[in-house]
């Protein structure tokens, strides 16, 4: 996913994975920053904890854009205690329709012990299907190598860390901006 920048300057993005399987979920995220060719970072931390710890969010795209997001939906998360899908939706309204927020380069993947959720600067709001007993949601430049591996992992004997750890090890072996350097949260749904 080429994002921003300047002309011929493409910052691109990340691989963010969250699988939801039995009574697990987890999100796992890459370390690499890249602009361009370059790889300016290799730990950044793009998977983290809001709304008091109930929600785990990625990232994916400008850094300070995500940080941005991350800000707007923590007070979202405060408006709508406990109300995941509305304070996600809230969010992509004001994305969409904010003239400063529309400028804002990066898709973020959130979920709660109900739901998971991909929110776009476009006003999407998108859950995912179950699909073979679980349901897996990937973004960024990585997320279809790490989507692909997941789904065709989540009807195995693996559990969702499991499934995480080899997806994203999958995606950083064809992602030339993912990495091997992850970040896991984890929530357990029982």
């Amino acid at each position: 996913m080429k994002l921003g920048g300047t002309e011929g300057q493409g910052w691109h993005g990340t691989t963010i994975l969250m699988v939801r399987k039995s009574n697990r979920l987890v999100m796992a995220g890459d370390g690499q920053v890249s602009i361009g060719a370059t790889v300016v970072k290799a730990n950044a931390k793009k998977v983290r904890r809001l709304g008091g710890g109930a929600v785990v969010a990625g990232f994916a795209g400008a850094t300070a854009d995500a940080f941005t997001l991350f800000e707007r939906l923590e007070a979202k998360l405060d408006q709508y205690p406990a109300q995941l899908t509305r304070a996600c939706v809230e969010l992509a309204k004001d994305w969409r329709t904010d003239r400063y927020l529309r400028k804002l380069e990066a898709m973020m993947l959130v979920a709660d012990k109900q739901t998971g959720l991909v929110l776009t600067g476009t006003g999407d709001v998108l859950e995912p299907e179950v699909r073979d007993g679980g349901m897996v949601m990937a973004i960024g430049s990585g997320g279809n190598y790490a989507l692909s591996a997941a789904r065709a992992l989540i009807s195995t004997d693996l559990d969702a860390d499991a499934i995480v750890r080899r997806s994203m090890e999958i995606a950083a072996e064809i992602c030339v901006y993912t990495n091997s350097q992850i970040v896991i949260e984890s929530i357990d749904l029982i």
